[in-house]
């Protein structure tokens, strides 16, 4: 049976949803990568490798020179591999003149340098931050109920327990060894951020043994204060609860896996002009 993957870069998913739409493949190809439906690290060698997205950002270029080394045969999927797709169209100057020139004026928007919030340009009432935010979260919003109250931790809402008797002298790893059932993910070596993390998403992943990474932000205790406010506590939190090195566990902290929602924290620091009160986040 040959083996298939699907490289995703910059696009919107409709091409995999196409895909995982037919069945006639299945008991011809192996679908051995599809970050859609399939975790891991890389591209593994196949045979074929579809590609969809663009390239929009530096990490789609490598990822594609990367992953195109372990193909026999590279396939450019969809409007977005093939052209640039829809937002390439705002980036090219004929197409631009033509919509430009027409009796009813039309314009394309031509790409930012960087993605901002929302915040920057327009006021906000209300933050509800995840990723995603619970369905529970999302009616709270809607409903206002007088009843909902969100813990104040993610710490505070996981059922685990802490064990005094457990303190690692070593990380466990991102997502490595066995977790053990009902004991806090600290105790076990697990770098979990739960202690500083907004609750309100009922531990939706530490539960069942996953680490918080932080997607809720910072705690009501965190807001506002300099940002490097909240590594300290994470550091102190560990120190107390563990025998790992502080080095080791700032280098974690400090990591790409952890960037992409523990840096978050800064944007909730009192240097920032839009950072939102504890009254405005749900």
């Amino acid at each position: 049976m040959e083996k298939f993957a699907v490289l995703q870069l910059s696009g919107c998913a409709g091409c995999e949803v196409s895909l995982l739409n037919a069945d006639a493949w299945v008991d011809k190809y192996q679908l051995v990568y599809m970050p859609l439906v399939i975790s891991a690290s890389g591209v593994p060698e196949v045979d074929i490798l579809l590609v969809s997205g663009g390239v929009r950002t530096d990490e789609d270029l490598h990822n594609l020179k990367r992953s195109v080394k372990k193909a026999n045969k590279v396939v450019a999927v969809g409007t977005c591999a093939i052209s640039g797709g829809v937002t390439n169209l705002g980036n090219r100057e004929e197409v631009r003149n033509f919509f430009m020139n027409q009796s009813e004026q039309r314009d394309l928007p031509r790409l930012l340098a960087d993605c901002r919030p929302i915040a920057d340009f327009v006021k906000v009432e209300r933050y509800l931050p995840g990723c995603p935010p619970t369905p529970e979260l999302f009616m709270a919003v809607l409903f206002d109920p007088p009843d909902f109250k969100a813990g104040n931790s993610v710490c505070v809402e996981c059922n685990r327990k802490k064990d005094k008797t457990m303190k690692p002298k070593r990380l466990s790893g991102h997502l490595h060894g066995n977790v053990q059932p009902g004991i806090c993910l600290i105790n076990q070596g697990f770098l979990c951020i739960g202690t500083s993390t907004r609750g309100g998403c009922g531990a939706l992943c530490t539960n069942p043994g996953q680490p918080c990474v932080g997607c809720r932000g910072p705690s009501n205790a965190f807001i506002e204060k300099e940002s490097d406010a909240w590594f300290a506590s994470i550091k102190k939190v560990f120190s107390k609860m563990t025998e790992i090195p502080e080095p080791e566990i700032d280098s974690a902290l400090r990591s790409a896996q952890m960037a992409m929602f523990l840096y978050q924290f800064i944007d909730y620091a009192g240097d920032n002009p839009n950072v939102p009160s504890k009254k405005e986040i749900l």
